[in-house]
């Protein structure tokens, strides 16, 4: 009984892990439709809105785009934009930068993959 459960234990794991990275990927599609909602402060150009543009924000530094009026606090964050920080900065951005300008969050764990999945689509 106990070589079973170990196997079925073993094989479940196996599959959950050869499935983890396509699920971690994100939808493009469904990021750039979620993004809308960040789209009345943010472009995905260089236009300047009430917060930066987010085209090329992976792998830039916190705070560093020219024009854009940062809190002290996100100046001197030393974040860079990579995946897991875009996670967490989306789903509670004044955990993150407690003085940032940025009040709302993406509460679901889905959408944030999936606007982090557009947004290095537009890095590419």
């Amino acid at each position: 009984m106990t070589k079973i459960l170990a196997s079925v234990v073993i094989s479940t794991l196996i599959l959950v892990s050869a499935t983890a990275p396509a699920a971690a990927e994100g939808d493009v599609a469904l990021g750039q439709k979620a993004f809308q909602r960040c789209s009345a402060c943010h472009s995905t150009t260089d236009q300047k809105k009430a917060g930066p543009g987010l085209g090329g924000v992976v792998g830039r530094a916190a705070g560093s785009v020219e024009g854009v009026r940062y809190s002290a606090a996100m100046k001197a964050s030393g974040l860079v934009w990579d995946e897991a920080t875009l996670d967490r900065f989306l789903a509670a951005p004044r955990e993150v930068v407690p003085t940032t300008t940025m009040t709302v969050g993406v509460p679901k764990p889905e959408d944030r993959l999936n606007i982090i999945a557009y947004l290095k689509s537009l890095s590419e």
